[in-house]
């Protein structure tokens, strides 16, 4: 359905978005690794994934897993602009995230039923996209302005805004992100073992990034 077209559905909560405390963020040059990497972090337990535009044809892969594994809270990542946005609205995106602030982002998010993390590094941008109606705030980069300290920092001030790091964020990281005050973290490069992927090593690859998983929910219940 075009969008426009009916009435959208509820924007998805806060609380689905952050279920999984790990938010897969995949990144990838070709369509084949990307791929590889979805089956990957679906096989590993992850219901919420972030497929970037700079994966060629994303928002083909966008609509494969959406009707593919409709258990899955798919959103489109690094959207710079609304054109983007609106493709990757119309292809199933249920979130949309951005690296910086995209004027409009919010609203059009808002009339298309979907959730929207737009990116800040500072309180200001934190706030400003508080206030422009975000889910949730991305804090990008995350790792190299200070990490968890950044982020425990943000939240002293600024503890309504819900924030989501990334950039960065390593498997010894996850917990202290989260003990910092994450409402979730987005994990890259580092949740994905690409030597596994490319050798053909599919378990260990689930395994790798499923210890991701287990690290966020470890903190989500006490344990």
């Amino acid at each position: 359905m075009a969008m426009g077209e009916g009435e959208p559905g509820a924007s998805p909560s806060l609380a689905e978005l952050t279920r999984d405390a790990v938010i897969p963020v995949l990144r990838f040059a070709d369509r084949e690794t990307a791929q590889g990497a979805v089956e990957v972090v679906v096989a590993a337990g992850f219901t919420v994934i972030e497929v970037t535009l700079s994966v060629p044809g994303a928002t083909d892969l966008i609509a494969d897993l959406a009707v593919g594994h409709p258990g899955v809270l798919v959103g489109a990542g690094t959207v710079l602009t609304l054109p983007d946005a609106e493709r990757c609205l119309e292809a199933g995106a249920r979130f949309v995230v951005s690296p910086c602030y995209v004027d409009g982002l919010t609203d059009l998010c808002r009339e298309a039923g979907a959730a929207c993390l737009p990116g800040a590094l500072t309180p200001t941008e934190a706030m400003s996209a508080w206030r422009a109606g975000a889910t949730a705030v991305k804090v990008f980069p995350a790792a190299s302005v200070g990490g968890p300290a950044h982020v425990k920092a943000l939240r002293s001030v600024l503890p309504e805004v819900p924030l989501v790091p990334t950039g960065g964020v390593t498997l010894k990281a996850v917990p202290a992100y989260l003990a910092a005050g994450a409402a979730a973290v987005g994990v890259g490069g580092e949740l994905i073992d690409a030597a596994a992927l490319r050798e053909g090593r599919r378990e260990d690859a689930v395994a790798h990034a499923a210890r991701f998983l287990a690290a966020g929910r470890a903190v989500r219940s006490g344990a």
